[in-house]
């Protein structure tokens, strides 16, 4: 009888004396220990493969120019060879899918001097606009130090140019990558810089008309109004690099 109780006692302490860490470590409702950038980022979709200009071409043209090219997994228009303001066999690319509601991510670095943008909502019909900036609102891209745009209230780095300044300077100088997001949903419009919260407005509403009509875009009537519309990188005749190029839709 006793050899029974001592192996019952046993088999008692072996339940209840078990160490904190034999203990089951399970996941359990808000002790997830995944990332949420990780969780978050298997919805985006890259537009750029690294290798090709696959999924962009330039504006009004079925194919992008050659003066943009693909390098180890950086996008650089190399504009050494000038074609008016712009590059030789450049231009405005344009992304081959229109988007509607989105997050779009980018890093990008500018040329000493240099100068370009990231428009959205583009309408692509060049019979009726003749560049994308026409239609599509631009985040700009500039050396803000050398850039004669960089001395101007709302054409510097990060600005929604000629319309809004950002709130704070987040900006690298050139030579230096930018990480860039703008995710617009629902008329909701939100620029981010180097991971700064740096510039909200939004779209389409009558204050929205008002700072257009102060601005250089009021000689194109159509510009801003589009709802759904291709991403641009510009073409501004300087040497500019794009990598990580991404969005995700809302």
């Amino acid at each position: 009888m006793k050899y029974i109780l001592s192996i019952l006692t046993v088999a008692a302490c072996l339940g209840s004396c078990q160490s904190p860490a034999s203990k089951s470590t399970a996941s359990t409702p808000g002790n997830d220990n995944t990332p949420k950038a990780a969780t978050d980022s298997t919805s985006f979709v890259s537009l750029f493969d690294g290798k090709t200009t696959k999924g962009w071409h330039t504006y009004g043209k079925d194919t992008a120019g050659s003066a943009w090219k693909a390098e180890d997994g950086v996008l650089h228009l190399d504009a050494s060879q000038k074609g008016d303001w712009q590059t030789k066999n450049g231009g405005d690319i344009v992304s081959d899918q229109e988007y509607e509601n989105f997050d779009f991510k980018t890093e990008w670095k500018i040329s000493r001097a240099g100068n370009s943008g990231i428009m959205f909502y583009v309408h692509e019909d060049p019979a009726k606009y003749q560049y994308a900036w026409y239609t599509g609102p631009e985040c700009q891209v500039a050396d803000n130090k050398e850039n004669e745009d960089g001395k101007l209230i709302k054409h510097r780095a990060g600005d929604l140019y000629d319309l809004m300044s950002i709130s704070k300077d987040a900006v690298k100088p050139a030579g230096e990558w930018n990480q860039v997001e703008i995710v617009a949903n629902k008329g909701k419009l939100d620029i981010y810089m180097n991971k700064e919260h740096v510039l909200s407005t939004t779209l389409w509403d009558d204050a929205w008309k008002k700072l257009i009509a102060g601005s250089k875009f009021k000689e194109w009537p159509a510009f801003g109004t589009f709802k759904t519309g291709r991403i641009a990188l510009q073409d501004h005749g300087a040497d500019v690099w794009f990598r990580n190029v991404e969005i995700k839709k809302l």
